[in-house]
């Protein structure tokens, strides 16, 4: 597997050499075979869109379809060029606005949540180190099923500064942050869809009832973490701007679902604005409330 990774990640470095404009071009190229030839999770996507916006046009939901997959291409090209991307131009396309305010808000606490999606270049978004280098950074992931692929994305995110956390270590790893001298802000990417074992609340969500992970807000409330959601908009092709929106510094102040209510709707109204930049290829309500009660009512005998 050692072989699969260094062959991988010196073809992919080599690609990664070449000016943004020539892997446009490829990202071009690319869409052509991958929308119509391919036709990759086509029609999850098509049932998605049509689900998630019944007030929209046929034509309307196949632009925005469209747009998405010229997008997909680009991120595709985007997290090719991090194997070679330098500082100055990681920060140059991806802009964090208002960092001193957060720097201010953050003055009496030890640790920070920040809700993300899999929304514009998620990727990027592990950047946010070089912008705060005096917080320990970090965000948590599950483990892609390749290894070899695996180890690149640990190895594209670890770049930056920041700590890779799995999902099944999270609260251990933060429990043991708490002990240390720096001040911690650590990323949830909270949208994927839960086991069954991991569902516990539904909320509405782009016109579904939805499951969400409500890891981030049970820790938050249990080390006192300032909640923030991550806002992120794509300002012109391979550009990047994020707004930090508190949420709250006091997570126990709120009933227990409150906050991830709160994060469910902050994604959707980030997702209305500009849907093409959602990753609709993901099949985010192949389980339902339903069968969820159904599974539930089953394993409680």
């Amino acid at each position: 597997m050692k072989f699969v990774y260094h062959i991988l990640f010196f073809l992919l470095y080599l690609l990664s050499l070449l000016p943004m404009r020539l892997l446009y071009l490829l990202s071009d190229c690319l869409f052509f075979p991958l929308f119509h030839i391919v036709k990759y999770r086509r029609k999850v996507v098509e049932k998605q869109l049509d689900e998630c916006f019944p007030e929209k046009s046929m034509q309307e939901r196949r632009a925005i379809e469209r747009q998405f997959y010229h997008f997909f291409c680009d991120y595709l090209v985007e997290v090719i060029k991090l194997f070679s991307i330098s500082k100055k131009e990681m920060m140059r396309r991806m802009k964090f606005v208002g960092i001193e305010q957060v720097r201010e808000e953050l003055k009496d606490k030890k640790f920070c949540f920040l809700y993300l999606g899999h929304y514009c270049n998620w990727e990027y978004i592990a950047s946010l180190s070089y912008w705060l280098p005096e917080i320990h950074c970090g965000q948590i992931y599950h483990r892609i099923y390749n290894q070899a692929f695996d180890e690149l994305f640990l190895k594209l995110r670890g770049q930056f500064g920041g700590e890779s956390i799995l999902m099944k270590d999270t609260l251990r790893r933060i429990l043991t942050l708490r002990n240390q001298e720096k001040k911690v802000m650590i990323g949830f990417i909270a949208d994927q869809l839960p086991k069954w074992e991991n569902m516990h609340h539904w909320t509405t969500f782009l016109n579904h009832d939805t499951s969400f992970f409500i890891g981030a807000e049970r820790i938050a409330k249990q080390v006192d973490a300032a909640l923030y959601y991550v806002d992120v908009e794509r300002v012109k092709r391979g550009y990047y701007q994020v707004r930090f929106r508190l949420m709250t510094l006091h997570p126990k102040e709120f009933p227990d679902y409150e906050l991830t209510d709160q994060y469910a709707r902050l994604l959707e109204e980030s997702i209305r604005r500009q849907p093409a930049y959602w990753l609709w290829t993901h099949k985010r309500w192949k389980r339902t409330k339903e069968e969820w009660l159904k599974w539930k009512q089953e394993n409680s005998r």
